[in-house]
């Protein structure tokens, strides 16, 4: 059928109104937030978590409180639990990032360049990891052979006291508790190191 003649009802669009727009701006911004939290709070059920407080994405300066899994982070567990003070905590992340970054820069390498200069293979190591593995250099000879040794068992392998405890052929209490007070020790020694201590405890 022909529409010529017929008279096209048009729906009248309504006035761009700014203060409708931020509105629905913000309740958006508000449901993604909700779908954050409910995402940070999707652990399973053998899960083990600690209540901490991080940067508010949507509001600048501000803090929020957040779940953060501990399952696997010996380090973490002792923080949450207060087992272990700041400077301690972030004596470990420290070592934690250092280790990292030393590792990543080992793997990084490619032995299968040409040489250059000479003969001499270009280096391809960067700042970052040169630094963190003099940083590693220093730790390591503080704490000497056997304490190095704990540390990596817990901050790198993330094992716990009990793990340490039976790695070295115990299984009783006190042995548990003596590699609990040496990995503090550690962890006092380490922030001495990195500037977050300026007194060693008694």
């Amino acid at each position: 059928m022909s529409m010529t003649g017929q008279t096209v009802a048009r729906t009248k669009r309504k006035p761009y109104d700014p203060a409708l727009a931020e509105y629905q701006r913000q309740q958006r911004a508000a449901e993604e937030a909700r779908k954050k939290q409910r995402h940070a709070t999707d652990f399973n059920r053998q899960a083990i978590v600690a209540v901490i407080e991080v940067d508010d994405p949507l509001e600048e300066g501000k803090k929020t409180e957040v779940l953060r899994s501990i399952r696997e982070d010996p380090l973490g567990d002792l923080h949450a639990r207060e087992m272990i003070d700041e400077a301690q905590y972030q004596a470990g992340r420290a070592f934690q990032r250092d280790f990292e970054a030393a590792e990543t820069g080992a793997r990084a390498i490619d032995f299968t360049r040409e040489a250059v200069d000479g003969g001499m293979m270009a280096d391809p190591l960067s700042e970052a990891h040169m630094r963190a593995t003099e940083q590693l250099k220093i730790v390591y000879r503080k704490l000497g052979l056997t304490d190095s040794a704990l540390v990596n068992d817990v901050l790198v392998h993330n094992m716990t006291r009990a793990q340490v405890a039976a790695k070295r052929g115990y299984n009783s209490r006190a042995r548990v508790e003596y590699y609990g007070i040496r990995f503090r020790d550690c962890l006092d020694c380490m922030a001495l190191i990195y500037g977050y201590s300026m007194e060693r405890r008694g």
